[in-house]
């Protein structure tokens, strides 16, 4: 697997959908059709789910839509509308409920009971009610904010106005999909693209009257934020749904075990076309609400639910070229270059060939036909090519030894774990010494998830870059803007937009600035690990100074891996010059305890033995989500070592002479107020 150029058209797909998204959302002006939109958004979420290092703030797991647009009123979502992780098969879905059976603790044979709700494509939406009635209606926005379109939601008549029912909340978020049905979009195809363009266009207008003419319908399927919910379940919770004046999907069913939602899936999948509304997929949740809050969210999506994708596409074309691309930590990808062919309703002109060991594994040569497959993925992909139909005369293709953009050796390196040469040649140069690398680190650098500087983008990155404008990432801070004025596309006020974007993120948090710095194995989870051990960006800059080795590795979550290229990091010197300079242009946020009052208290706590009903998952978000800090070794910094079953004696013994208390597992659970 090529992780950098996975990235790297991951980034280019974001981009694309990016676009896509602020002409749909912001101006009702999609770009493309609904199944050209609709692919591409599988591809990124099946990618990211094959790939765990990719994330993005712009993508559809994040946010589905686009930040909320100026011409609304926005309004903070008291819990954010999270997105969902994706599956597209039988083993994904085995491999989801096995993970929930591992952090719960349970079973194999443990049965799971969902509700599988199939998936509408349309627009989502939040509505407040406060004492039984309706009071505020949002989009999901970015996830975190949304657009206050109140007034255009009132005019859906699926939407109740007041709650007549006695067992309603005090105080509920009811979420839910917006849509128009196909029969009903008929008579509305010369206005709007599709179906769920018409969706949003119409809850969007400035105007509630030209909301009220499209026939909007409302099917509700959760909820946020609630005060006085009494539903136990999912099952029962979309019946008081009913009971209270809400549409719901008339095909949700209670469903328990994977071959029982496969089956499920194939009888909806294969009649689709029989259904009045577009979807997507099949969503399956925990149907349990104390389950779904002991497994709680990971990242950006909740562990107790899944979107079940439908089929993939594939087709067949010809090899035209294989080019090697570089990624931002060295990586050598190769990427054959197709005849341009549609796949899905895509016009698909580039396939991954992941690596060089994929190359060969599947004796992939210029000039072969291809069979290629988009199931999800961000950048399709090639399943086998047919050697029956080759050219006699084609050669083997043959993986550059050198570094195409700045002529340094490539390098396999040995893998510590798998005790194995990794799969993927990289460029020995060092970061900046390397042109390609060097852009490529200064893009994401810029990218949403580091810095997040509004219009700019790779291509001005590449441009700027060609003028010697910016060379190293201190260069965007200190740009020439009276030169760049003068630049053929480039005004005044383009130039001011620029200026004002940088300026606004001198401020920035300590993970995303260590996530900015492109360091080889931190992504933005680890990222927020190292921030909250460092604190601030003086202590972060002092770990060239500081024997803290031992220190960061105890952490859970930092390996090895993860250490050595911190470390590889600062051994540069370039690196070094690039934090020294940050530091007098940035502002960067100390890391501040959430809950400065948790019941934890920023303590540390490691685990050993085996714990009875509760897994070391779930444990450990206890930890974080109670202020405390999960660690992996016993240290005289550690302040509790928890002791389950058959313990480490080792651990036990360490602890002990170095006066660490040791608790059982009902004294930590007493420390959370939690009866065992």
């Amino acid at each position: 697997m090529n992780k950098e150029k996975i990235e790297k058209e991951y980034k280019k797909k974001i981009k694309l959908i990016n676009n896509y998204n602020k002409n749909y959302y912001d101006t009702s002006k999609p770009l493309v059709t609904d199944e050209v939109y609709d692919d591409l958004k599988k591809s990124i979420l099946s990618l990211e789910k094959k790939y765990i290092f990719l994330n993005s703030k712009n993508s559809p797991s994040k946010t589905v839509g686009f930040k909320p647009s100026k011409n609304f009123k926005k309004r903070s979502h008291k819990i954010p509308m999270l997105s969902l992780a994706n599956a597209f098969g039988k083993e994904d879905l085995i491999n989801f409920e096995k993970r929930i059976l591992n952090f719960l603790s349970k079973d194999l044979d443990f049965n799971l009971t969902y509700s599988a709700e199939p998936k509408i494509d349309g627009i989502s939406a939040s509505l407040i009610y406060k004492n039984s009635e309706f009071k505020i209606g949002l989009s999901r926005g970015d996830g975190k904010e949304g657009e206050d379109i109140t007034t255009n939601l009132a005019t859906i008549q699926d939407i109740p106005k007041k709650i007549k029912s006695k067992n309603f909340p005090e105080e509920i978020d009811i979420r839910g999909e917006v849509f128009i049905q196909n029969s009903d979009f008929e008579k509305l195809k010369d206005k709007f693209a599709n179906p769920r363009n018409a969706a949003s266009g119409s809850l969007r207008q400035k105007n509630p009257d030209e909301t009220r003419k499209i026939p909007l319908k409302f099917i509700a399927y959760t909820f946020g934020y609630e005060k006085g919910l009494k539903s136990e379940n999912q099952t029962d919770f979309l019946k008081n749904l009913d009971d209270w004046g809400f549409k719901t999907n008339p095909l949700n069913k209670l469903i328990t075990g994977v071959d029982n939602l496969l089956i499920n899936y194939s009888k909806i999948e294969n009649d689709r076309s029989k259904i009045d509304f577009d979807i997507d997929g099949i969503v399956y949740k925990i149907n349990d609400f104390e389950l779904q809050k002991r497994l709680g969210n990971v990242a950006n999506s909740p562990r107790w639910a899944i979107a079940h994708k439908f089929a993939s596409n594939k087709a067949i074309s010809k090899i035209l070229n294989i080019e090697i691309q570089i990624g931002r930590t060295g990586a050598l990808t190769p990427v054959a270059k197709i005849k341009p062919i549609n796949i899905g309703g895509v016009i698909v002109s580039n396939a991954t060939l992941h690596n060089e060991d994929e190359i060969e594994r599947k004796d992939i040569r210029v000039g072969d036909l291809a069979t290629i497959e988009r199931a999800g993925d961000v950048i399709p992909h090639i399943l086998s090519v047919d050697k029956s139909k080759r050219n006699k005369k084609s050669l083997k293709f043959i993986f550059p030894k050198k570094c195409p953009s700045c002529g340094s050796k490539t390098i396999k390196e040995f893998n510590s774990v798998t005790k194995k040469e990794d799969a993927v040649r990289r460029c020995s140069s060092e970061g900046y010494d390397c042109e390609k690398i060097a852009i490529e680190k200064l893009k994401h650098f810029v990218s949403k998830d580091a810095f997040n500087i509004e219009g700019f983008g790779k291509k001005i990155v590449e441009n700027f870059w060609s003028l010697s404008l910016i060379k190293l990432p201190q260069d965007i801070f200190n740009l020439d803007f009276t030169k760049i004025e003068s630049l053929e596309g480039w005004g005044k006020q383009s130039v001011e937009n620029l200026k004002y974007s940088i300026n606004q993120r001198k401020n920035i948090s300590l993970e995303r600035l260590i996530y900015s710095l492109g360091i080889r194995h931190i992504g933005l989870e680890n990222a927020k690990i190292l921030s909250k051990y460092f604190k601030s960006f003086s202590k972060f800059v002092s770990f060239s100074n500081e024997l803290i080795l031992d220190d960061i590795l105890n952490i859970d979550g930092i390996g090895e891996t993860q250490l050595k290229s911190v470390k590889n990091f600062f051994d540069n010197k370039i690196n070094l010059n690039i934090l020294k300079e940050l530091q007098k242009i940035l502002k960067v946020k100390d890391v501040v305890s959430k809950d400065k009052n948790g019941l934890l208290n920023e303590k540390t706590f490691m685990v050993t033995g085996k714990l009875i009903g509760i897994s070391r998952a779930e444990v450990k978000s206890l930890i974080e989500a109670n202020s405390g800090l999960s660690v992996s070794t016993v240290t005289k910094k550690l302040n509790y070592l928890l002791v389950g079953e058959k313990p480490t004696k080792k651990k036990v013994d360490k602890a002990k002479e170095l006066n660490i208390t040791l608790l059982n597992q009902s004294q930590f659970l007493k420390m959370l107020n939690i009866t065992s």
